[in-house]
């Protein structure tokens, strides 16, 4: 079952976990449940965005990073990928002025060149408007597959080695990362996958290398602020020793 929704009144506590990263899973099913088309499912999935993106400042979340498409959601029918593009370039229009009014700055990662050029022109222009914003970074993967990132980075540093602008022997990991799409963006501390499944599917490979992971079961439509907190709560208790010997 969801948990319910925090009490009103509750204020801000922060569960020392800057950075969370999720995979948004369920959407299909929580409407198959029900009975309705999967646009329905992922419609309420949009709104839960919505919520999650408000709850995270004031449980101590700065940067909030969400699975929206990835490249190999194309394999899906025409009807549902024309209509997540769809849900995709509404919420960028409805909500970039209570995003921008809130504080939050939104960014995009993955490979843009195959969506529609009006969806392309709407992140862009909402990326720009929204830069000064610090309140919360929300980062959208759409089009975007942990590999083909990889890909695409080993291409650019390829290119600047062969150019000239890098020697080949100054390359660590800083320039690799400088190169990914998530460049100047903290690695995610936490990665909760909602549905129950348990794979990772394709996200932030480099990324998260030593994320701590949670596994839901709860749909992503039914995942509140409070089913957050309490994932959060969860986390706080836990040891991160990133190679180390526990102390």
């Amino acid at each position: 079952m969801p948990a319910s929704e925090p009490p009103a009144g509750c204020g801000p506590v922060d569960y020392g976990v800057p950075h969370v990263a999720i995979i948004m899973d369920g959407n299909g099913r929580w409407a198959k449940n029900r009975g309705w088309p999967r646009l329905v499912g992922h419609r309420r999935g949009a709104e839960r965005v919505k919520e999650i993106v408000r709850a995270c400042p004031d449980l101590g979340v700065r940067w909030l990073t969400v699975y929206a498409f990835s490249t190999e959601n194309w394999k899906r029918s025409t009807e549902e990928v024309l209509g997540l593009m769809g849900i995709f370039a509404r919420y960028i229009e409805k909500e970039a002025d209570g995003l921008s009014a809130e504080g939050v700055r939104m960014r995009f990662i993955g490979a843009r060149e195959r969506l529609d050029p009006k969806l392309q022109a709407l992140m862009a222009g909402i990326e720009a408007r929204t830069a000064p914003n610090t309140r919360l970074n929300l980062t959208v993967a759409i089009n975007y597959g942990g590999r083909d990132e990889l890909r695409r980075a080993a291409v650019r540093l390829a290119e600047d080695a062969a150019a000239g602008r890098i020697a080949p022997d100054a390359i660590d990991e800083a320039a690799f990362a400088a190169r990914l799409d998530t460049a100047g963006i903290p690695d995610p501390d936490l990665v909760i996958r909602t549905s129950g499944e348990t794979r990772t599917s394709n996200f932030l490979p480099w990324q998260a290398a030593y994320s701590e992971y949670e596994f839901t079961p709860t749909l992503w439509p039914d995942f509140g602020p409070a089913e957050l907190e309490k994932v959060l709560a969860v986390f706080s208790t836990r040891e991160r020793r990133f190679g180390g010997a526990k102390a």
